[in-house]
């Protein structure tokens, strides 16, 4: 990651990172795995992809579901990036569980386990815009969020998403 940006949200301050043309990372600040890939030499400046992403965001936190999505370029494993595609096909106000993810995997020919893929997503290196607090447990309860539950809270409310503390 060669470019970074923090912003203001209503969950605080949140750091985005670009490879130049697209975006590779959104974090909520100082949450868990904050930053991997960011390395000492990037440089904070002004981006289409970060002023697109601001735009998308400002659109988010009003109760919009946004009708574009800014290029994304996450970085990790095959297995973790199938993960993330697959997340991104999860529409607004709509959830799956780790286990139907697990086996949205082995419909693509892939090996899953819904331990596996609950790895992946909780690595997911662009919160928000890659929607890994639309997954729940199979009971419709919270687990973990990299960002925080009470986060995690806030973005399924904001979705209207009804789910079990």
């Amino acid at each position: 990651m060669k470019y970074i940006k923090d912003i203001e949200s209503p969950v605080g301050t949140l750091t985005i990172a670009s490879d130049g043309q697209s975006l590779t990372g959104l974090w909520i600040k100082n949450q868990k795995y904050y930053g991997l890939g960011i390395d000492q030499s990037s440089e904070s400046i002004d981006l289409p992809v970060f002023a697109e992403t601001k735009r998308w965001l400002d659109l988010y936190f009003s109760g919009a579901n946004p009708n574009f999505c800014p290029p994304l370029n996450p970085k990790g494993t095959e297995f973790r990036q199938e993960v993330w595609k697959l997340l991104t096909q999860i529409p607004y106000g709509q959830i799956v569980t780790y286990g139907q993810l697990s086996q949205m995997m082995k419909d693509n020919g892939l090996k899953s386990s819904p331990q596996s893929v609950g790895g992946a997503v909780g690595h997911n290196p662009i919160s928000i815009i890659i929607p890994c607090h639309r997954v729940l447990g199979s009971d419709r309860t919270l687990t973990g969020y990299a960002g925080g539950l009470e986060n995690k809270m806030k973005f399924l409310d904001l979705e209207n998403i009804r789910y079990e503390k």
